[in-house]
């Protein structure tokens, strides 16, 4: 099909994600027709480096022979079958492989389709255990999050985010939850130096645990970084305070590493930094490298205890999706992670993290740049128009997205969280295609903000 047929039946029938789609339309985005190691290619030929990992779960590159070895001979046997009432064999070794990489403790696996149901599941098995525990308070209802925090677009998982936009449009259909404020150091509230301010949200994370403490039904977590509102870094000990107050009181866990697991803050998982491990874990995004949707919702044996019993007492979690363990997802992901250990991927992210944290030092005195946040591969870049006095640029300027269309320019493929310039290279991306993703946006930010 010629581009302009493409793009009439696009913007004719085709409705994307966080669009505005009166924009999009007038835009003219690549249309991908394929891709070539960490390239994207469009309908003309134009090719991009594929600079979010493809929405940050592209691991080792697009057309990766050993994936796709695997997908084929994968589907040589079977597609899908369903693991209600029935197993496969990639699910099988799957879990086994997953058990053994997770922080200690997690030895059952759950799998779903997307990071927001692998927390929806969580959500949903955090609190049908306590409503199963005989010992258990009347009512643990409430959970537990950190403000600005992302964990999905399903209901169960906007409730227990803590985006104010969603909370405003989806109000009328989410579920009673609350926040802590989330202990950063950009914008800091009036009154507060950000030593002072750091301090306050750790007292009010023990606060608010101590005192809904018999309520509580879990607290969720993205782990080190808060990715979607904007790659938020945590400060040291935070996450391992949450752990210590929570496992205190009684309160499961919830650990979203949607975003930051598989080696992007640079370890395999977020919680080895600081030694924590969950009652939940949830895993999306880069568990098949990128290939295909597949999710896990991996926790313990006491919550998994916690629903066994006869088949008529229905103490089963009456959970489950058409494509649950899909045995195409599943063998994509064990060859993933064959990669991992066979290419030492996690060097090259601990090289490509110091390569990002050098280059990342010439914009340190940028006008128009106001923080930069970094863990390991994770990188944000918040754009202002004034320095000195942090003021942001107004929304209808768009200046995150203008850079974008900079990038692209210049053949680089970006995607911005508001005026938050997302640099996301995938972990087995080469140091020479890292230094060339910041040449072209480090370039495309001059060129917007400059006069």
């Amino acid at each position: 099909m010629d581009t302009s047929t493409l793009r009439h039946w696009d913007n004719e029938h085709v409705w994307h994600p966080f669009a505005p789609m009166q924009a999009y339309r007038e835009e003219h985005a690549p249309i991908i027709t394929g891709g070539d190691g960490f390239d994207l290619i469009d309908t003309d030929g134009h090719r991009y480096l594929d600079g979010i990992s493809s929405l940050w779960c592209n691991v080792h590159g697009h057309r990766v022979p050993k994936i796709d070895a695997a997908i084929r001979e994968q589907l040589d046997r079977v597609g899908h079958s369903t693991l209600l009432g029935l197993s496969n064999e990639p699910s099988i070794e799957l879990a086994k492989q997953l058990v053994d990489r997770t922080p200690a403790g997690l030895n059952k696996v759950f799998y779903s389709d997307s990071g927001a149901t692998s927390v929806e599941i969580a959500v949903k098995l955090a609190y049908q255990y306590h409503q199963q525990q005989g010992s258990s308070p009347d009512k643990r209802d409430l959970f537990v999050s950190v403000s600005n925090a992302y964990h999905g677009d399903t209901i169960g998982s906007v409730s227990v985010g803590a985006i104010d936009l969603f909370h405003r449009v989806y109000g009328g259909l989410l579920f009673e939850t609350t926040s802590v404020p989330a202990p950063l150091t950009f914008r800091v509230p009036a009154g507060f130096q950000v030593e002072t301010y750091l301090a306050y949200c750790f007292d009010e994370l023990e606060r608010t645990i101590v005192e809904n403490s018999e309520r509580i039904a879990a607290f969720i977590i993205e782990p080190l970084v808060q990715g979607a509102a904007g790659i938020l870094v945590h400060p040291p000990g935070y996450l391992k305070r949450v752990r210590e107050l929570t496992a205190a009181h009684g309160i499961p866990l919830i650990a979203d590493e949607v975003a930051v697991g598989f080696g992007r803050t640079g370890t395999m998982f977020a919680c080895e930094q600081e030694d924590v491990q969950p009652d939940f874990l949830c895993l999306a995004k880069g568990i098949t490298g990128g290939y295909l949707p597949l999710a896990a919702t991996l926790t313990t044996d006491a919550i998994y205890e916690g629903f066994l019993g006869e088949p008529h007492e229905a103490r089963t979690f009456f959970h489950g999706h058409t494509y649950t363990g899909n045995p195409l997802g599943c063998a994509a992901a064990l060859a993933s992670l064959e990669l991992f250990d066979e290419n030492d991927i996690m060097s090259n992210v601990l090289a490509n993290a110091e390569l990002l944290a050098r280059r990342l030092t010439e914009l340190i005195d940028h006008p128009h740049v106001g923080q930069i946040r970094r863990k390991g591969i994770m990188v944000g870049i918040e754009l202002v128009a004034d320095r000195v006095g942090q003021t942001a640029y107004p929304a209808e300027k768009r200046m995150g997205h203008e850079v974008t269309l900079a990038a692209r320019k210049r053949g680089v493929i970006t995607r911005p969280l508001g005026d938050v310039i997302v640099l996301m290279p995938a972990p087995a991306m080469p140091d020479e295609l890292v230094e060339t993703l910041c040449d072209a946006v480090f370039q495309s930010i001059d060129e917007v903000t400059g006069p």
